[in-house]
């Protein structure tokens, strides 16, 4: 049974995808890839990331051996467009450190356990926070766990769906609650919230080119 909360987010998904159609994200070749466009992707844009993520393919650097072997240095001047470099480097060596450590460097050997453990174990790697485990755990594992950010957070709160005080956990266990646990509509979903949130739904939003203003129940944040 369909809740009226469940009914408003599927009409807000319905919405979107007439407006934008599929979002075809998230746009990697490999696990690999995904993860390490998940750790690039922090706070910068995507378009940032293609660059860095271009340098590392153009230099066969995607592999979880390449990435261990090569001199931070030498790394971060590769992924220099994706911003906060230095600190990306470390990042993502300490998440090549850990798939190393902990599953021999297998990434089917990582995906393998329940879900509640690779967050876990993703969580556990310094500089990985929800959002991004998150965003390894949907669109690499492929397992129905919906990804919150900024945006959500925004969307939702501006349709009255959730509180103002609400945190990543209470948004997420929202969202779980009330749509079918399905990975492509999850993964659609969160993708046309991203492309809501980027064009429309800012801190001074867009309302009168919204999309989604014609659903009403719509108010700023202030």
């Amino acid at each position: 049974m369909i809740t009226a909360s469940g009914q408003a987010l599927i009409e807000i998904y319905n919405v979107l995808f007439a407006s934008f159609g599929p979002q075809n994200w998230w746009p990697a070749e490999t696990e690999l890839e995904m993860m390490v466009g998940a750790i690039l992707t922090q706070n910068t844009s995507w378009n940032n990331v293609e660059k860095a993520i271009q340098n590392l393919k153009e230099r066969d650097l995607l592999s979880i051996g390449d990435l261990r072997d090569i001199p931070a240095s030498i790394l971060g001047g590769y992924i220099r467009p994706a911003g906060y470099y230095n600190l990306k480097v470390k990042r993502l060596k300490n998440l090549i450190k850990f798939i190393e450590n902990e599953y021999d460097g297998d990434i089917n050997r990582l995906f393998s356990p329940d879900t509640d453990t690779i967050r876990k174990g993703l969580l556990s790697v310094k500089g990985i926070g929800m959002e991004t485990a998150d965003s390894i755990i949907l669109y690499g594992a492929g397992r129905p766990l919906f990804v919150v950010d900024t945006y959500t957070y925004m969307i939702l709160t501006r349709h009255g769906l959730i509180e103002d005080e609400a945190g990543y956990n209470d948004v997420q266990l929202f969202l779980m609650d009330n749509l079918p646990h399905d990975v492509e509509l999850f993964k659609e979903f969160h993708a046309l919230i991203v492309k809501t949130g980027k064009d429309f739904c800012r801190r001074r939003p867009l309302c009168s080119k919204c999309p989604l203003e014609n659903l009403g129940s719509c108010y700023e944040i202030t």
